[in-house]
Parts: C-alpha cells; sequence; structure tokens
C-alpha cells in the first residue's frame, strides 16, 4: 500500500476540501447583483462555481442606475460585483456591509466597427477627436458607469455639445454590440471586452492619455440571509480559476 508524506497528506485532503460541495457546507443560493459588462465572465464562472462549492447563483445584471435601483428597492441581496460608482451612491452603499469593498475586475474604454469595415484612427487624442466628430451615430449606454467614463473624455476633449446630437443610447452591453454589427450604428464605444465580439472589429483602446477604467468591485449585502457563502464567492473570484477566466475575457483582474 503506497504511503505519503504528512505535508502531501495534508494537500491531498486542502483541494479536496476545496473541490467537494458537500464537504461540511449547506448548499444556498445566493442572490447577486452584477454589472452587466461582466455577463460574459459570470457566464464562465458560475458553473465553476456551483460545481466546486455546491452552492447556485441567482444574479441580476445591470447598468449602474439598474443596480441602485434595484440595491435600494427593498428586495433581499447576498453580494454584490458592481461598478464602484454603485458604491459612490449614499443609499446603495448603505445595502452593503460597512467594510472595504474588494476589486474583482477593471476593464478600459475602446472603440469597435462593423467586421470588414475601415477602421478609423484614434490613436492619441486628435486622432480619437477627429473620428468621433467625423462619426454619424455612436452606440453606447450613457446611462452607466461606461458612460459616464465616456463624458469624461468628451468633456476633455471639448466635444461634449457635439457627440450629444451622434449617440444612439442603447438599453445594455449586447445592445451596443448588436447594433453596430448590423451596420444600423456606425462606431461602438464601450468597455473593450464587450466590444470583443462576433460581428464587430475592435479598433483599440483610447489613447493612453485619455483611457479611462472601469472598476467591478465586491461586497456583501448588509442584509445578506447567506453571508457566509457570499463570503465564499468573494473569496473564489479572487482565486486563480476566477482571475484566469477574467484575464480570458479581455479584462484584468483586481
Amino acid at each position: 500500500m503506497k504511503t505519503y508524506s504528512p505535508t502531501v497528506a495534508a494537500s491531498v485532503l486542502g483541494l479536496a476540501l476545496v473541490l467537494s460541495p458537500s464537504t461540511n457546507v449547506q448548499a444556498a443560493e445566493l442572490k447577486v447583483l452584477a454589472g452587466g459588462a461582466m455577463s460574459s465572465v459570470w457566464a464562465d464562472i458560475k458553473p465553476e462555481f456551483e460545481r466546486a462549492s455546491g452552492h447556485k447563483l441567482e444574479i441580476f445584471f445591470g447598468t449602474t442606475p439598474n443596480l441602485i435601483k434595484e440595491a435600494t428597492s427593498g428586495k433581499p441581496f447576498d453580494v454584490g460585483v458592481v461598478p464602484v460608482e454603485v458604491m459612490q451612491d449614499a443609499l446603495a452603499r448603505a445595502k452593503f456591509v460597512p467594510s472595504p469593498t474588494i476589486d474583482i475586475a477593471h476593464v478600459g474604454l475602446g472603440v469597435a466597427v462593423r467586421s470588414g469595415a475601415q477602421k478609423p484612427e484614434i490613436g492619441n487624442a486628435d486622432a480619437l477627436k477627429a473620428t468621433l466628430l467625423k462619426a454619424q451615430s455612436i452606440a453606447s449606454i450613457p446611462e452607466s458607469a461606461t458612460g459616464y467614463s465616456i463624458a469624461k473624455v468628451f468633456d476633455r476633449l471639448g466635444i461634449t455639445e457635439p457627440m450629444k446630437a451622434k449617440m444612439r443610447a442603447q438599453p445594455n452591453p449586447a445592445q451596443v454590440v448588436a447594433v453596430v454589427a448590423k451596420g444600423e450604428v456606425e462606431l461602438g464605444i464601450f468597455l473593450i471586452n464587450v466590444l470583443t465580439a462576433p460581428g464587430l472589429e475592435v479598433v483599440g483602446p483610447f489613447p493612453a492619455e485619455l483611457q479611462q477604467n472601469v472598476v467591478f468591485t465586491a461586497a456583501v449585502g448588509s442584509e445578506a440571509k447567506e453571508t457566509a457563502a457570499a463570503k465564499t464567492l468573494i473569496e473564489y473570484l479572487k482565486g486563480p480559476a476566477a482571475v484566469a477566466i477574467i484575464k480570458s475575457k479581455g479584462m484584468d483582474p483586481g
């Protein structure tokens, strides 16, 4: 019979404890508030976390205003992984535990066109400004954390007013992709991970001097029914399996 050293045996046992869904853990159903721009990340993380932990996730996706509304609606939730702008709203922040939030991922802004379309020049601030002013229409989500970041760039470039007539507001990230892919709107401006999608060609990120990062941060709900499981999810999101998925989806961890 083969024997193992105490160190190896402990390591094997520890791995088993992490991966076994039934090891001293009562399965919970976690209600999660999540930024819509991370939906592709969650598509991969959700089944992996559920398999590893035994817990189930029910995820509400939304833009910043949607998430603030949902957090303050009185409906119970266990954990949020949301744009930091949600936490800057006092009423929404009060619905999370008062301890510091934990940053999970961040990503910058980019520009995309329909597949096969000519790519405009955006390599520096002047080029991006010229491209934006020349564009007939631009798809984005003005009422979102990303939209707020884009508005800051427009302000720095001094083109806030002319951009108003060009913007074609969309309800969610999937629609930003869809209208550009169909050729209904000339440019898509959004988080670059969202624009990396079938039907689109990414022109590139915003120039470094103008780049704005949207940060997604996590916290347990102040009235969470499954606090221990919520903390387990946040720990998982900082672990190697989730970090690998975040990177594969065009986002940076932390």
